[in-house]
This record gives C-alpha cells, structure tokens and sequence, in this order.
C-alpha cells in the first residue's frame, strides 16, 4: 500500500527534528474532533507539531493554511491527549514544521511556540 504524501512528509519532519534532539512519542493521533500529526518531547517540553507539505509556495508558505479553526481543532485534540496519558500536565508548546519542494531533498521551516 503506497503511503500519502502527508504521512511521507511527517516521516521526513520527525527525521528531521530527531536529528535535532526530538524524542517522538506519538504520530498520526486521531479524535473525533482533530488530529495530533506528531508528539514529541524536547528538551523536557512536549511538542504537538502540525506538519504541513506543498511541493512549492506559489499559493504561500504551508504554515499560512493552520487558521484559526484547524488551530481550535489542534488545541482540543492536545486537550485530549494530555487529559489520556497525564495525571500531572507537562510543559507544552505547538510547533507548526513546513515543508516544501521534492520529499528527497525537502527545505523545512520550523516555527516553535507558533
């Protein structure tokens, strides 16, 4: 079964941010009301990071498509998670990663804290 180019993009982001010192916890976390692309932790932060792919940024960078509602949809899938798998709330941030052009060779901008 060919994987999508979202979930090739998301495999290339965690590789890129494990390289960078990110511990992924989780992918792919599913709810009725959003979805969590990738959990990590860093530096003793949690990370919730949206990933967000376009092959080029002819309609503008892929982080400009996270709007108001998809952030709604992020925070109350983050509130679910953490209320699933914490008794004591850790440190939390959400980091959106974009990637652009050929999956090969990508360009990654990574906006923490976003």
């Amino acid at each position: 079964m060919a994987q999508s180019i979202g979930q090739l993009a998301e495999e290339a982001v965690a590789r890129y941010l494990a390289v960078r010192g990110y511990k992924l916890m989780d992918k792919n976390v599913t709810f009725p009301f959003g979805e969590l692309d990738l959990v990590l932790f860093h530096q003793e932060v949690l990370v919730f990071c949206e990933v967000k792919y376009r092959k080029n940024q002819l309609y503008g960078s892929p982080a400009e498509s996270v709007n108001r509602a998809k952030q709604k949809r992020i925070i109350l899938a983050a509130q679910a998670y953490l209320a699933r798998h914490y008794k004591t709330l850790p440190n939390c941030r959400f980091d959106v990663v974009s990637v652009v052009g050929d999956l090969k060779n990508p360009h990654f901008e990574h906006i923490e804290d976003a």
